[in-house]
């Protein structure tokens, strides 16, 4: 292991992070456990990435024979490709109609940012104020959750997401929704004053990396509204709410009454084979195609057309959407159990098969409880000693995250809240000595 830490150094540089304190390595994975090199099994309660479980059979199967046949880029026909097309769009809501094929959720979002601006004739762009949407240049800018020298573009302002589980808790959900529109259209004010206009919003609808905040009905439909009546497009990137994630919806945008101008994809669409796409309108499509000869060499191939295709086909054939929906009620309420034992953790966060909850350093409402990353890291450590795999996420690293492939089984979930109980046991036993 160690010899593979430094070999891994002396390549690929110290700087691309990897979890835990005793990083592991893996040689093999099935469904949701992740066999490591020593001979271990872990429970993989983390990856979003083998969306179908990992080395799922249909999916490998599907790449292995498509590989074996031809693989080609897209200035040929080919009908997987359009196969795989019509199959995406099906589970959309109208406008939209048509599909460009990119190879990762990055692509997608960059693409989806030009669009934007060409369809606007502006570049302002509205995003959270604690967020990652990727790592081109257009996103670098407008990177607020991770580490960028970049640097906030003149031409983004951040708004913060509301969270009625956490900094709102004390405030009536209508008084936040007032105040968190208006902070909306005073950036969009900026905006214009600078005289960037507004180009677009770009969103994830679980507001995954500020921490599953749990936002006041209307918001998003209001921030849309805003964005719109403003000449903007909405963008909703769905790299970590869509396939069926939440329970709820197959898109994640759904949960919100909402049909965003653009939908971005990436990871999960492939589990785990590089592909992503933008969905949109024919008249948006129309207004970008003809002024811009956009062609990826490898998005949209045959074997990522596979691939896609083969998740599409188990989700539908094993329920999986299904069985997040009816796992989350549990989770829920396993997770509530959890306070009555250790009141130092939030109520239970997320959707469907993304789930957390806050972690303070004494009991939530107790004066002068603040988030304890410190506390929270160490739950996440206690899980890796038990084998299990989670991690944590929020401005300040102190909402658990909860993220399993959504091939997970009852029993599993079990597996996982029993650990997660013993490890804050531990944790909470720690920190009174």
């Amino acid at each position: 292991m160690a010899d593979l830490l430094e070999r891994r150094y002396k390549t690929l540089g110290p700087y691309s992070p990897l979890f835990y304190a005793q990083p592991l390595e893996f040689v093999r994975a099935e469904r949701v456990w992740l066999t490591a090199a020593d001979g271990q099994r872990y429970l993989d309660g983390y990856n979003n990435v083998p969306h179908v479980g990992h080395a799922h059979p249909r999916v490998v199967e599907a790449i292995a024979q498509q590989a074996g046949t031809l693989n080609i880029h897209t200035r040929y026909l080919n009908h997987r490709v359009v196969d795989y097309a019509e199959s995406l769009l099906a589970t959309l809501d109208a406008p939209l109609d048509r599909i460009i094929f990119t190879n990762s959720g990055s692509e997608s979002n960059d693409l989806a940012l030009r669009i934007a601006n060409q369809h606007s004739g502006a570049r302002g762009l509205l995003i959270s104020d604690f967020s990652y949407h990727g790592h081109t240049q257009a996103l670098a800018v407008a990177t607020t959750g991770l580490v960028a020298h970049e640097g906030l573009g003149a031409h983004v302002r951040p708004i913060r997401v509301p969270d009625l589980d956490a900094a709102d808790a004390s405030r009536p959900e209508a008084e936040v929704l007032a105040s968190s529109l208006a902070e909306v259209d005073a950036a969009i004010a900026s905006l214009q004053e600078a005289g960037h206009g507004v180009a677009a919003v770009l969103f994830d609808s679980l507001f995954s990396t500020e921490g599953l905040n749990r936002v006041p009905s209307g918001y998003v439909a209001g921030l849309a509204k805003r964005v719109r009546t403003a000449g903007g497009l909405v963008i909703g990137d769905e790299v970590q709410s869509g396939f069926g994630r939440t329970g709820r919806s197959f898109w994640g945008h759904q949960n919100h009454g909402i049909v965003p101008d653009l939908v971005t994809m990436g990871k999960p669409m492939g589990n785990g084979h590089p592909i992503g796409a933008v969905a949109l309108s024919a008249a948006l499509l129309d207004e970008f195609g003809p002024r811009n000869m956009y062609f990826n060499t490898f998005g949209g191939n045959p074997v990522s057309a596979a691939a896609g295709q083969a998740v599409l086909d188990v989700l539908a054939e094993e329920g999986l959407v299904e069985r997040a929906a009816s796992g989350a009620a549990g989770i829920r309420a396993a997770l509530e159990g959890l306070r009555r034992d250790h009141p130092w953790i939030g109520p239970a966060k997320g959707e469907g098969l993304f789930f957390g909850f806050d972690v303070y350093d004494r009991p939530v409402g107790e004066a002068g409880a603040v988030p304890d990353p410190g506390r929270t890291k160490a739950i996440v450590e206690a899980m890796r000693a038990r084998n299990v795999l989670i991690s944590r996420i929020g401005r300040t690293d102190s909402v658990l995250k909860m993220r399993p492939p959504l091939a997970i089984e009852p029993g599993e979930v079990g597996i996982l809240v029993e650990t997660l109980a013993d490890s804050l046991a531990e944790v909470e036993a720690l920190s009174r000595t």
